[in-house]
């Protein structure tokens, strides 16, 4: 049996406990990889427990697909980036697709950079690179 894993975005809001005595209100987006919308939920409840103090709010979750995510240690930020794949059809014409892919990167020139370095055997363009609102990526465990 092949079970298809797939992304979804989860915007959550909630009180996040800061260390001191004054809790901040925050909204969040995450990326997580789940079967279903539903798990996700229970994921990202699962991942942000310890942080959370008070209300938590889930005002949307959303499919999202990407061509490939490309980690890069331990750094804040992520990027999506749009390419266009090139390819050459039988009959001689020129054929692009766009993705996007997803980048995590310390700026958006070191994004740029990582993602040419993951692309340099592909015949493709890079049509644009921007930070992402997505704060952490939850792989399938």
């Amino acid at each position: 049996t092949i079970i298809i894993m797939e992304f979804f975005e989860i915007k959550v809001n909630y009180t996040r406990q800061t260390g001191e005595d004054n809790p901040a209100s925050v909204s969040e987006t995450y990326l997580v990889e789940a079967l279903t919308p539903s798990s996700v939920e229970e994921r990202i409840m699962e991942e942000l427990k310890p942080f959370i103090s008070g209300e938590c709010d889930v005002p949307s979750i959303r499919n999202r697909k990407f061509y490939d995510i490309i980690p890069n240690g331990n750094v804040e930020d992520w990027y999506e980036s749009k390419v266009e794949m090139i390819t050459i059809e039988d009959n001689g014409n020129e054929k692009r697709k766009a993705v996007t892919i997803l980048v995590e990167a310390e700026s958006i020139q070191k994004a740029v950079s990582v993602l040419s370095d993951n692309l340099r055997n592909l015949d493709c363009e890079i049509v644009s690179v921007k930070k992402s609102k997505i704060l952490e990526v939850y792989r399938a465990v």
